[in-house]
């Protein structure tokens, strides 16, 4: 590898000119920190204050993620009724015995739903179970 850049070999690149003692350049910026003589190595910098009002990170609330919630749940409702209205066409359902008509889309909601019943329902035995396990360890 050559250097010919006056690179040294970390990979930094080493100024063409040497600057000299007291050679300061005139309205230039000083990057030493308040409270330090020029030239001396700086300390650990103090942390960087957080900004003030709106334009820090805003910390999200349960009030926030229950509009989130809501919003996501027009969505699949306004999806839900346009599938249902788009198929009204009648259909014959069998189940335990028991026969009738209905539109498609009715007869494959409510078995949606009965599916979401059942998976709430284990969902909550195990939460239950969990809670059991946890006051016992108390």
């Amino acid at each position: 590898m050559s250097h010919a850049r006056n690179d040294d070999p970390t990979g930094a690149a080493k100024s063409e000119i040497p600057e000299a003692p007291g050679t300061e350049v005139p309205g230039a910026l000083d990057h030493a920190p308040p409270g330090t003589a020029p030239g001396a190595e700086p300390g650990p910098r103090p942390p960087a204050a957080k900004p003030a009002g709106r334009r820090g990170k805003v910390k999200s609330t349960r009030i926030s993620g229950t509009w989130i919630a809501v919003i996501v749940a027009i969505v699949v409702l306004a999806f839900l009724l346009v599938f249902i209205l788009q198929n009204l066409d009648t259909a014959t359902v069998h189940f335990l015995g028991a026969s009738g008509s209905m539109p498609l889309a009715v007869a494959m909601l409510f078995a949606a739903i009965a599916g979401a019943a059942l998976v709430a329902l284990i969902g909550g035995a195990r939460i239950l179970q969990l809670r059991k396990q946890a006051r016992r360890r108390r």
